[in-house]
Formats: structure tokens, C-alpha cells, sequence
């Protein structure tokens, strides 16, 4: 079974030379149990709010599979929270979960809406590896955000239980790919029209920007 490695939530807000002036991404395992609540996890916060959080991208999660890839790649671990994520799992391919799967973590009810995409913020955080934004683009292992159904609380050592995987197939690797045009994806209309038959079809909900985009990527 699918299992949580690690809760992470913001340490400390850091000076960052982007236009907001501080990031988030500070994030470390915390011990205990924390409450998930519709706009994220107890106590956690994000500093560029334009761009990140909301009810749509309430939590981050990036799985051990990925982070150990990436570890091997930039020759440094890739502890918990060190990208960002608020949940480390194992045992589960975070980044080919398919829009709108639901996990239940703990008491609490996840659904999976969109992939992570990576900002000049992140690069920084990291020490500006070259070309990370580009990098970790075309490797496509981005975690996913979450929206959270049900309220709960969660812990290290709870399973990850899937409970419901849409029918329509499209992962957030699949849109990603697509999106960013990346070698070997599906053609961008193709998978912006199942999502939103799905999301028609009450199989899903997108959230807004995801279904702005899809209908963007139809209308050419």
C-alpha cells in the first residue's frame, strides 16, 4: 500500500530576488498530526498567492520514486519539502495520477487537479542548478497538486488509499506533456478534449485554469 513518507509545511519565509521578495518553499517535515482544511494544511502558507494556492492547489505532493531521481541527477538528496511539496509519498506515481483520482489520506479526502509548474522561484531555492526550469520540464515528474474534499488530518506512516480514478485516463503527465509539447505526448487537443467531456460529463472538476487551458488548446 501507498504510504505517506512525510508532512512538510513553511519554516521560515525566505528573501528571494523575484518581484513577491520572499518565498515558501522553505518546507520541512513536521511531526504529529495536521489538519487539512479547503485552502491547505494547518499553518502552512504561500508567499506569491497570485500564482500558487487557493482551493485548487491547496496541497503539493511529490513522491520518494521522483525525488530519488532527481537526487542521483543534481548529486544532493532531495529531502522532504526540499522541493516545495507538503506531502512525500512512496509507493505511488504521484506524477502519472490520473485529474481528478481521489486519495484518502489519513481522515482526510484528496483529489488530484494539475501538475506543478516550475518557476524561476524553485530554480533559486535550489541554488540555480542550469537550466532547471527547462530540466525539470522535459523529465516531467512534477508531483501534483491537490484539492481537498474532505477535511481531515493526516501523518507520516498513513497509507494512501486510492479511491476513485476517473475513467477518462488522462494523468497529469499526460496534460503536462501535451501542454509543453514535450517528445512522445499526445497531441494537445486530444487530451484537452477528454478532459473536458470528462469535466461535462461530471466525471471531473477541472479547475478553472485547467479548463481555460483546455479550451484554449480546441479553440487553436
Amino acid at each position: 500500500m501507498p504510504e505517506l513518507l512525510a508532512v512538510c509545511r513553511v519554516h521560515a519565509l525566505l528573501p528571494d530576488a523575484g518581484t513577491v521578495g520572499v518565498t515558501a518553499i522553505d518546507k520541512r517535515p513536521v511531526e504529529g498530526r495536521v489538519k487539512a482544511r479547503p485552502y491547505g494544511l494547518y499553518a502552512d502558507v504561500q508567499a506569491d498567492r497570485a500564482n500558487h494556492g487557493g482551493l485548487d492547489q491547496a496541497v503539493y505532493a511529490y513522491s520518494q520514486e521522483d525525488a530519488e531521481a532527481w537526487g542521483v541527477e543534481l548529486g544532493r538528496e532531495v529531502t522532504p519539502g526540499l522541493f516545495g511539496e507538503n506531502l512525500r509519498t512512496r509507493g505511488l506515481e504521484v506524477s502519472r495520477a490520473v485529474i481528478g483520482e481521489q486519495w484518502r489520506v489519513g481522515s482526510a479526502l484528496l483529489e488530484v487537479t494539475q501538475a506543478r509548474t516550475p518557476c524561476q522561484t524553485f530554480a533559486r531555492r535550489l541554488g540555480s542548478p542550469p537550466r532547471w526550469v527547462r530540466r525539470f520540464t522535459q523529465a516531467n515528474r512534477t508531483g501534483t497538486y491537490l484539492r481537498v474534499v474532505e477535511n481531515g488530518d493526516l501523518g507520516a506512516g498513513d497509507e494512501v488509499e486510492v479511491v476513485r480514478r476517473p475513467a477518462h485516463g488522462v494523468t497529469v503527465a499526460d496534460w503536462f506533456g501535451a501542454y509543453n509539447r514535450l517528445d512522445g505526448a499526445a497531441a494537445l487537443a486530444d487530451v484537452a478534449k477528454a478532459l473536458l467531456v470528462a469535466h461535462d460529463d461530471g466525471e471531473l472538476r477541472l479547475s478553472d485554469e485547467m479548463r481555460e487551458r483546455a479550451e484554449q488548446a480546441l479553440r487553436g
